[in-house]
């Protein structure tokens, strides 16, 4: 089979690959725009993409599309090497039109599976897989609902480490889609005078726009995650969680015309809120300081 028995199949393998990458990354830094500005939304989206059935295909495919697109670079780089033989050894001065990134775009892999692989600790094993194995995670003694984005993003964030790796990851992201994006175009048979340049013009915007957002993003993050309290963050998830299910049900929730209370025990992160009405006043959700493991 031509994809791969040849050169120019695998190449097309790993352009087609690529611009399914390309899309997800934009999807994914437009997912995390959201959370910027409008926290409950990201967590509504979290909630959308959790372990329904189409987001485990979703999930499956993409695994499948790095997979395929991890295996490919090797093979071409292995490829590529074993044809040049004792040559690639031999000190010899670059064309001026070889890019850096394309002599080290495999390098450039290596460092964005590493940030892939800190990434999905961080999120997708606590998130996703979390809702799969029936386990939350647990954060200073309370039990964090798998679809709580904003609340790991405060505990990612939180970390030192965290940015850190993120911008070193996304400066590897940008050499690496850069060189990618008009690569998979002249794979796919654009390579003339007249569409290349336009090709590695628009690739540059693309790229540059989409890091710049993700490298915004995460130093927003990082100022939030330090200014604020995960305790802080947690009475916001649930008071947010209380008013929608009061929407959704017309439930009463601490505050509202209607709520009587006559305890003192700060439920919820609002005015005190009886054990017996803790699954209505919160929303479907316990009291974190009763009990924090049903959170």
């Amino acid at each position: 089979m031509w994809l791969t028995c040849s050169s120019i199949g695998r190449k097309f393998v790993m352009a087609l690959t690529g611009i399914c990458l390309v899309l997800f990354v934009t999807f994914h830094c437009l997912m995390n725009g959201v959370a910027l500005f409008w926290p409950s939304g990201y967590n509504a989206v979290c909630e959308f993409l959790g372990a329904n059935w189409y987001a485990l295909v979703a999930t499956i495919g993409l695994a499948a599309l790095f997979i395929i697109h991890i295996f490919y670079a090797v093979w071409l780089t292995l490829q590529n090497r074993k044809a040049r033989g004792n040559d690639r050894y031999d000190v010899v001065s670059k064309p001026a039109q070889v890019e850096w990134a394309s002599q080290n775009m495999l390098v450039l892999g290596i460092v964005i599976l590493a940030f892939l692989v800190v990434h999905m600790i961080q999120f997708w094993a606590k998130m996703q897989l979390a809702e799969i194995l029936h386990c939350e995670y647990v954060h200073e003694g309370v039990a964090v609902p798998p679809a709580a984005g904003s609340l790991f993003i405060q505990i990612a964030f939180s970390q030192i480490y965290t940015p850190i790796v993120y911008i070193v990851g996304f400066i590897a992201l940008w050499f690496h889609m850069n060189h990618g994006m008009w690569s998979m175009f002249q794979s796919a048979g654009w390579d003339n005078d007249t569409w290349l340049p336009r090709l590695k013009k628009i690739g540059c915007w693309w790229t540059t726009i989409v890091v710049a957002l993700f490298i915004a993003e995460a130093i927003v993050f990082t100022v939030r995650a330090h200014s604020n309290s995960f305790e802080d963050q947690l009475k916001e998830y649930v008071v947010e969680k209380a008013s929608t299910h009061a929407l959704q049900t017309g439930a009463v929730v601490p505050g509202m015309p209607g709520f009587e209370c006559n305890q003192t025990d700060d439920c919820c992160g609002t005015p005190a809120c009886p054990e017996a009405q803790a699954q209505e006043c919160c929303g479907g959700v316990n009291c974190p300081e009763a009990q924090p493991e049903n959170l």
